[in-house]
């Protein structure tokens, strides 16, 4: 079993930055997939970006230049700074995990808040 636990949201104004980390416990290691969703009001989840190990990164166009992703493997964390934010940006912010060898994101964190006012 793995636990997810998101921090770091809050209110921001645009063009400003956050940083938002996930800890993870249980049942993981460097070899898994971690990754970071949002869901704004009214939308689907949205992939925002993802880390295997620590240097196979992908990210989405949306976050492209403005978000870098990046973990410790031995504090079991991953992190994802966001730099010059806009309101479209506001969501809910969630940490998941892909255990290695699997297809799909299994382990979900509670999310965080992230609004991004005007």
């Amino acid at each position: 079993q793995v636990q997810l636990v998101e921090s770091g949201g809050g209110l921001v104004q645009a063009g400003g930055s956050l940083r938002l980390s996930c800890a993870a416990s249980g049942r993981t290691s460097g070899s898994d997939t971690m990754g970071w969703f949002r869901q704004a009001p009214g939308k689907e989840r949205e992939f925002v970006s993802a880390i295997l190990g620590t240097a196979l990164k992908n990210y989405a166009d949306s976050a492209k230049g403005r978000f870098t992703i990046s973990r410790d493997n031995a504090k079991n964390t991953v992190s994802l700074q966001m730099n010059s934010l806009n309101v479209e940006d506001t969501a809910v912010y969630y940490c998941a995990l892909k255990l290695r060898g699997t297809s799909t994101y299994d382990y979900w964190g509670q999310g965080t808040q992230v609004t991004v006012s005007s």
